[in-house]
């Protein structure tokens, strides 16, 4: 388990600073003379008919609906890892990054909803600075070095896998619209599918991915999000082989979707979502309330609601600090937690891309500056912090 999750730690490492690298392309692409190229590319229509049939869309909603329901897919599969033999396995072990995780979400909402309660379409947006983009996150640990402990990272990565679930949780809840009952019958259906193929011990991994192509168009056209079919797919899929149990379909397919989802269909996607035209942005576009709901959620928000209740659950002794580790620490990862990014970036776009408002703000510009302000913020103080033992005879311990 502990090569797994140092794959895991190396990837997405890696993978974070992949990511600044397309983030930073997108910028200069789109405030050059480029950018007319940039938007005809990421609006070319991409169809996909038979008979009276079809799905059409631009090539911006195939990355976002189509790509990252592959991204959803490994989340997904990471999630049932952790959930029967990984770090989630054990519940004392997850109290404190899931309050960390759980504060982290319930804060920035706060805020946001607080500065935008008079503006109904703006309040769609409430979740945008609710999510952390793991892979950006360890990105900047990953500059960090060895001045941070690993235990550091093993309680980021945990803290972003509760995160991803609640993530999962509110884009099924709150972000689906127009629902088609023929669809969701037929989505439905596949679920039936699935879950037979999963009591027969079906550990034949195509036939799992064609029923997970339809579920996912039965999904689109049905109305519930199409990146949720990802999740549902990997649900089902065995963690072991009743015959052979050394041999773990969800494992094998991590490792083999792990290269494509790091450094294709992330750096795509934020490629694809993060060219935003410094032209176009005014003042009042700046200091509009989306922004400033957005930009003090990620960077307010984040670090109390992380900070503010793993420092509450060590108090009431419900948790423990990891080995290593004291509350500086703990304060320099919740910073980093305001990283947003990607998953911010995602929900903005599924609160805001079907509204029909010609809106003066662009919510990429909160998340942009947010997320940048707490990753040197979180890099400045997890850099001074170091990785020293002062403050630690404090505070309580785990027992090993």
């Amino acid at each position: 388990m502990n090569n797994v999750v140092s794959d895991f730690l190396k990837r997405e490492s890696s993978a974070g600073i992949l990511l600044m690298f397309t983030t930073a392309l997108a910028l200069i692409v789109a405030n050059s003379p480029l950018y007319f190229y940039y938007a005809q590319l990421i609006e070319i229509p991409v169809a996909i008919s038979a008979g009276t049939w079809s799905i059409d869309k631009p090539l911006l909603l195939w990355i976002n609906d189509g790509l990252m329901a592959i991204f959803f897919f490994l989340v997904g599969l990471e999630l049932k890892r952790e959930v029967c033999e990984g770090e989630l396995s054990n519940p004392k072990d997850i109290v404190l990054p899931a309050a960390g995780a759980f504060g982290g979400m319930l804060l920035p909402a706060a805020i946001y909803v607080a500065i935008n309660w008079h503006d109904p379409v703006a309040i769609s947006g409430w979740a945008i600075p609710a999510a952390t983009d793991i892979a950006f996150a360890l990105g900047i640990l990953a500059l960090l070095g060895s001045r941070v402990p690993t235990s550091l990272k093993f309680f980021l990565v945990t803290l972003a896998i509760i995160d991803d679930i609640g993530a999962i949780v509110i884009i099924a809840l709150f972000y689906t619209s127009n629902i088609t009952e023929i669809a969701l019958a037929i989505a439905a259906g596949c679920l039936l599918v699935l879950w037979w193929m999963n009591r027969k011990n079906v550990v034949d991994i195509p036939s799992y991915v064609l029923v997970g192509i339809i579920l996912w168009v039965a999904m689109l056209k049905s109305g519930v999000h199409a990146t949720l079919a990802g999740v549902v797919l990997a649900a089902f899929i065995p963690m072991r082989d009743s015959k052979s149990p050394d041999y773990s379909p969800v494992v094998r397919l991590e490792h083999s979707l792990n290269p494509s989802v790091s450094f294709a269909i992330l750096p795509i996607f934020a490629f694809a979502n993060a060219g935003i035209s410094f032209a176009d942005i005014n003042l009042e576009g700046l200091i509009h309330p989306v922004t400033v709901g957005i930009f003090l959620g990620l960077v307010v928000g984040k670090q109390v609601g992380v900070f503010g209740f793993c420092y509450l659950v060590i108090k009431l002794k419900l948790a423990q600090l990891p080995d290593e580790l004291n509350l500086k620490h703990i304060y320099g990862c919740a910073l980093l937690c305001g990283v947003g990014f990607t998953m911010s970036l995602f929900i903005g776009a599924l609160a805001f891309e079907q509204t029909g408002v010609n809106r003066i703000f662009d919510e990429r510009v909160g998340i942009l500056a947010g997320s940048a302000v707490s990753a040197l913020l979180g890099y400045m103080v997890l850099y001074l912090v170091g990785n020293k033992n002062d403050g630690r005879a404090t505070l309580p311990k785990v027992s090993r």
